[in-house]
Protein backbone atom coordinates (compact mmCIF):
# COMPACT_ATOMS: atom_id res chain seq x y z
CA UNK A 1 0.00 0.00 0.00
CA UNK A 2 1.16 3.50 -0.64
CA UNK A 3 2.75 4.85 2.52
CA UNK A 4 0.92 8.08 1.79
CA UNK A 5 -2.47 6.43 2.29
CA UNK A 6 -1.57 4.01 5.06
CA UNK A 7 -3.62 5.89 7.64
CA UNK A 8 -6.48 6.75 5.35
CA UNK A 9 -8.16 10.06 4.76
CA UNK A 10 -10.83 11.91 6.66
CA UNK A 11 -14.16 12.55 5.00
CA UNK A 12 -13.17 16.17 4.28
CA UNK A 13 -9.78 15.11 2.89
CA UNK A 14 -11.54 12.66 0.54
CA UNK A 15 -13.95 15.38 -0.61
CA UNK A 16 -11.05 17.70 -1.34
CA UNK A 17 -9.12 15.01 -3.22
CA UNK A 18 -12.23 14.19 -5.29
CA UNK A 19 -12.72 17.87 -6.13
CA UNK A 20 -9.12 18.13 -7.32
CA UNK A 21 -9.26 14.84 -9.23
CA UNK A 22 -12.37 16.00 -11.09
CA UNK A 23 -10.55 19.17 -12.21
CA UNK A 24 -7.02 17.71 -12.57
CA UNK A 25 -5.80 20.71 -10.52
CA UNK A 26 -7.49 23.40 -8.44
CA UNK A 27 -6.93 26.41 -6.22
CA UNK A 28 -8.36 26.54 -2.70
CA UNK A 29 -11.35 28.69 -3.73
CA UNK A 30 -12.24 26.21 -6.51
CA UNK A 31 -11.97 23.30 -4.09
CA UNK A 32 -14.14 25.10 -1.53
CA UNK A 33 -16.87 25.76 -4.10
CA UNK A 34 -16.85 22.10 -5.19
CA UNK A 35 -17.39 20.40 -1.85
CA UNK A 36 -20.68 20.04 0.01
CA UNK A 37 -21.21 22.11 3.13
CA UNK A 38 -17.77 23.67 2.79
CA UNK A 39 -15.78 24.83 5.78
CA UNK A 40 -14.10 28.23 5.81
CA UNK A 41 -11.54 29.13 3.19
CA UNK A 42 -8.85 28.93 5.88
CA UNK A 43 -9.92 25.41 6.83
CA UNK A 44 -9.76 24.32 3.18
CA UNK A 45 -6.27 25.81 2.87
CA UNK A 46 -5.17 24.05 6.06
CA UNK A 47 -6.52 20.71 4.82
CA UNK A 48 -4.80 21.21 1.46
CA UNK A 49 -1.51 21.69 3.32
CA UNK A 50 -2.16 18.50 5.32
CA UNK A 51 -2.62 16.65 2.02
CA UNK A 52 0.62 18.18 0.72
CA UNK A 53 2.37 17.04 3.93
CA UNK A 54 0.94 13.52 3.40
CA UNK A 55 2.44 13.56 -0.09
CA UNK A 56 -0.90 13.28 -1.87
CA UNK A 57 -0.81 16.75 -3.39
CA UNK A 58 1.82 19.11 -4.67
CA UNK A 59 1.31 22.74 -5.60
CA UNK A 60 2.62 25.44 -7.85
CA UNK A 61 2.24 29.17 -7.58
CA UNK A 62 0.16 30.92 -10.25
CA UNK A 63 0.18 34.62 -9.57
CA UNK A 64 -1.11 35.15 -6.05
CA UNK A 65 -2.63 31.71 -5.62
CA UNK A 66 -1.45 28.14 -5.24
CA UNK A 67 -2.81 25.49 -7.57
CA UNK A 68 -2.88 21.97 -6.13
CA UNK A 69 -2.17 18.87 -8.20
CA UNK A 70 -2.54 15.20 -7.14
CA UNK A 71 0.64 13.15 -6.85
CA UNK A 72 -1.20 9.83 -6.96
CA UNK A 73 -3.70 8.70 -9.60
CA UNK A 74 -7.35 8.15 -8.68
CA UNK A 75 -6.90 4.46 -9.49
CA UNK A 76 -3.97 4.08 -7.10
CA UNK A 77 -5.89 6.00 -4.44
CA UNK A 78 -8.87 3.65 -4.82
CA UNK A 79 -6.63 0.58 -4.63
CA UNK A 80 -4.98 1.89 -1.47
CA UNK A 81 -8.38 2.64 0.09
CA UNK A 82 -9.61 -0.87 -0.70
CA UNK A 83 -6.40 -2.36 0.72
CA UNK A 84 -6.91 -0.39 3.95
CA UNK A 85 -10.56 -1.51 4.12
CA UNK A 86 -9.52 -5.14 3.60
CA UNK A 87 -6.86 -5.00 6.30
CA UNK A 88 -8.84 -2.97 8.82
CA UNK A 89 -12.31 -4.51 8.68
CA UNK A 90 -12.13 -7.83 6.83
CA UNK A 91 -8.97 -9.58 8.01
CA UNK A 92 -7.47 -9.18 4.53
CA UNK A 93 -10.23 -11.39 3.07
CA UNK A 94 -11.42 -10.41 -0.41
CA UNK A 95 -14.20 -12.99 -0.12
CA UNK A 96 -15.51 -11.33 3.04
CA UNK A 97 -15.56 -7.90 1.36
CA UNK A 98 -17.38 -9.17 -1.71
CA UNK A 99 -19.88 -11.08 0.43
CA UNK A 100 -20.53 -7.96 2.52
CA UNK A 101 -21.06 -5.85 -0.59
CA UNK A 102 -23.46 -8.36 -2.08
CA UNK A 103 -25.49 -8.50 1.14
CA UNK A 104 -25.46 -4.75 1.65
CA UNK A 105 -28.12 -3.76 -0.88
CA UNK A 106 -29.25 -6.42 -3.32
CA UNK A 107 -31.41 -3.92 -5.21
CA UNK A 108 -28.31 -2.06 -6.37
CA UNK A 109 -26.96 -5.13 -8.16
CA UNK A 110 -28.67 -5.52 -11.53
CA UNK A 111 -28.69 -8.75 -13.50
CA UNK A 112 -26.10 -7.22 -15.84
CA UNK A 113 -23.91 -6.29 -12.84
CA UNK A 114 -24.20 -9.83 -11.51
CA UNK A 115 -23.22 -11.33 -14.90
CA UNK A 116 -20.26 -8.95 -15.17
CA UNK A 117 -19.01 -9.98 -11.72
CA UNK A 118 -19.19 -13.63 -12.77
CA UNK A 119 -17.19 -12.76 -15.91
CA UNK A 120 -14.55 -10.96 -13.85
CA UNK A 121 -14.17 -13.98 -11.57
CA UNK A 122 -13.86 -16.29 -14.58
CA UNK A 123 -11.25 -13.99 -16.17
CA UNK A 124 -9.25 -13.99 -12.92
CA UNK A 125 -9.37 -17.81 -12.87
CA UNK A 126 -8.07 -17.97 -16.46
CA UNK A 127 -5.20 -15.66 -15.55
CA UNK A 128 -4.17 -18.09 -12.84
CA UNK A 129 -5.51 -16.14 -9.91
CA UNK A 130 -7.58 -18.33 -7.64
Amino acid sequence: MSHRLRHGLSKRERQIMEAIYSRKSAAAAEVRSAIPDPPSYSAVRATLEVLVDKGLLTHRREGRRYVYIPTISPGRARQAAIRQLLETYFGDSVEAVVAALLRMDRKRLSEADYRRLIELIQEAEKEGRP
